[in-house]
């Protein structure tokens, strides 16, 4: 029950505020007026709205905006860890720098529009303003159904358009290219399994013994790994393991005999338990070996400098003076800084880089850089493929063979069937059927 309260104004003059309590019991002010009936029709008037559910409250508007995604809507929006990692990335690149000081209630359509159109003249990618336009409709739709604003700044608010760009689908001669210049078995293996399988990363190194079933080959997907900065994870470390896949639902599906026979194989030589995980990290990071010595003599002379001069290679005197950075010049300074500084304690050097501590999941930067890339290049294929593309691949090539689309749906995992239907006739050949088509009636003259 409301109720209102005499209290003296400015130059003693009689004023009366308006009382009453929400629906936490809390005590809230709806005005003050100049008379007590005023006062009684404002807390009378401002109970029935809080007993809607409508409690509005200017001081939750008047907040800067850092304030309110920091405070409030980070830390109590319901997301999956990775995306709250990578909203933050978003909000603190891109929105707080705009909008971090403004209040609330001060940020209309406008702003919005003026934020985009300086995002586009200082050279941000469309696909990122977009990305950065979807947070802050996010932000302001939890804003307006708590009541903190009033309207919605990002309605009718159009982003710069992103071209859909084609899927890039290795073919079948292309990946037993790539495959061939894979380093190891164990990096051979992975890649056999996702394209048979089309799995997501984050499913697919997060397979374990128990997920297969080798008498009937059927393999179970449950469960996903996310990697994360350790801060955004909820004990502090790197990998975070989902009891659940992308789509929120398991799938089961059948592997061919060969590649079940290999995975049984695998699993026999590693001696893994059913808990283990299938694929782990075992490739160590190593220092460049410097190349074999030889004599500075047998190796020649670097060019003339700007004074004529010459000096050995492999010397450091080529390395210093003659600022030679070829690699013998560089293992001699190498050699010299190892023998002669690190063994009396005179140096300190950095350590080399290797790959941050990882539970046994597959990092997958470091698979990219070390594994990837090198035998993307060894390839020589005239397309950037990804690793994901592989997925890609897996739907494209069932579809190109005939199988059901609704089978391909469910063995990818996808929550419609339009996603997967984008995957017919993607492969380079797929035109061929209509190429035929068209000379067939475009020649019909010349027979």
């Amino acid at each position: 029950m409301g109720f209102s309260r005499q209290r003296i104004g400015t130059g003693g003059k009689v004023r009366y505020a308006a009382v009453y309590r929400d629906l936490k019991g809390q005590i809230r002010h709806a005005g003050t007026f100049a008379t007590e009936k005023q006062a009684d029709k404002a807390w009378q008037r401002a109970e029935s709205e809080a007993a809607k559910g409508r409690i509005w409250d200017s001081k939750r508007g008047r907040q800067p905006f850092k304030d309110y995604v920091e405070d409030t809507w980070l830390p109590n929006h319901e997301m999956e860890a990775s995306t709250r990692q990578n909203y933050t990335y978003v909000i603190r690149k891109h929105l707080i720098p705009e909008f971090g000081s403004m209040r609330m209630i001060d940020i209309m359509p406008e702003h919005v529009r003026a934020w985009i159109a300086a995002a586009k003249a200082a050279g941000t990618k469309p696909v990122t303003i977009q990305k950065g336009k979807i947070i802050l409709s996010a932000i302001f739709t939890t804003a307006l159904n708590d009541q903190v604003t009033f309207l919605h700044p990002c309605k009718g608010v159009k982003s710069p358009p992103v071209a859909a760009k084609p899927r890039t689908i290795i073919t079948p001669e292309q990946f037993d290219v790539l495959y061939q210049e894979l380093p190891n078995e164990d990096a051979c293996l992975l890649v056999e399994t996702d394209i048979e399988t089309g799995l997501r990363w984050g499913e697919l190194t997060e397979l374990r013994v128990r997920d297969l079933e080798p008498r009937t080959r059927i393999l179970t997907i449950s469960r996903a790994v996310v990697e994360l900065n350790p801060k955004f994870h909820p004990q502090g470390g790197r990998f975070l393991i989902k009891e659940y896949p992308k789509d929120k639902e398991f799938r089961r599906f059948k592997i061919s005999k060969q590649l079940a026979d290999k995975l049984a194989a695998h699993i026999k030589q590693n001696k893994l338990d059913p808990d283990d995980l299938l694929f782990t990290w075992r490739v160590e990071l190593t220092a460049t070996a410097p190349p074999p010595a030889s004599s500075p003599v047998a190796l020649g002379f670097t060019r003339p400098d700007a004074g004529g001069k010459t000096y050995q290679h492999g010397t450091l005197m080529a390395y210093n003076i003659g600022k030679c950075r070829c690699p013998h010049c560089r293992a001699a300074l190498a050699q010299y800084r190892a023998e002669r500084r690190r063994i009396k304690g005179a140096d300190k050097p950095r350590r080399p880089r290797a790959v941050r501590e990882t539970d046994g999941h597959i990092p997958a930067e470091a698979f990219r850089k070390q594994i990837w890339k090198p035998a993307l290049a060894k390839a020589g294929l005239t397309i950037n493929v990804r690793i994901h593309d592989l997925r890609h691949a897996h739907a494209s090539w069932l579809l190109s063979g005939g199988a059901d689309l609704q089978v391909v749906k469910e063995r990818l995992g996808h929550a419609s069937i339009a996603t997967t239907e984008k995957y017919l006739h993607t492969l380079d050949d797929a035109d061929e059927t209509a190429l035929d088509a068209f000379s067939k009636i475009r020649n019909r003259s010349a027979r």
